[in-house]
């Protein structure tokens, strides 16, 4: 008993085993998350997942967590946000946005699988609402503390024009190549900052 309260509070286990669950989400659907498919994608005996996870619901919870955990932007691009607050500052943030999601495609597709579930789950759908709120109003909050030119509505368009061509992307990349996609962040900047901006 003492040797399994060990290993449910290795946190490197924990977070390979998060993981593994974001692999399968992508490829089986929420349907496919099961203890033993996330054993089996991390490499580990059969029953360590139930060793660090009560139940389903419990994981699905904490693969919300963790997918928000590997998308947090580099001190680099944090830093940008402190230098000159023009249009193409804005580009260059959203398209590192872009490409920062896109580039975790795994992750990008199991949190569009936990959102269906969240309609069915309470907890899920709490934890993701009170997440994504909380992204909304930190990006918000640097684009209006950093200068950068536009207002709360700017950064609301950028979010959902933005998030719309990285589902696109993703799961139907025949739609618009990775330099049309470029081209549009462009354009979605231009448009979302309209002429409020001398940038």
């Amino acid at each position: 008993m003492e040797w399994c309260q060990v290993v449910r509070t290795n946190p490197e286990r924990r977070q390979a085993l998060l993981d593994a669950s974001i692999e399968v989400l992508a490829k089986e659907g929420a349907r496919g998350l099961t203890f033993r498919a996330v054993d089996k994608e991390a490499g580990v005996p059969a029953g360590t997942a139930s060793n660090y996870f009560a139940n389903r619901d419990a994981l699905l919870v904490q693969v919300g967590h963790r997918y928000y955990e590997r998308l947090i932007p580099s001190e680099e691009t944090m830093a940008k946000l402190h230098g000159l607050g023009t249009r193409e500052t804005i580009t260059e943030l959203m398209t590192e946005v872009v490409n920062r999601v896109t580039h975790f495609r795994t992750g990008y597709l199991a949190v569009l699988e936990l959102r269906l579930e969240a309609t069915r789950r309470p907890e899920l759908q709490a934890l993701l609402t009170e997440r994504v709120r909380a992204d909304i109003d930190f990006n918000i909050s640097n684009h209006l503390g950093s200068g950068l030119p536009g207002d709360e509505d700017t950064v609301l368009m950028l979010y959902l024009a933005l998030n719309w061509l990285i589902l696109e992307r993703l799961t139907l990349p025949g739609i618009f190549d990775e330099k049309k996609a470029a081209e549009l962040v462009e354009v979605i900047v231009d448009r979302a900052i309209g002429d409020r901006s001398a940038g």
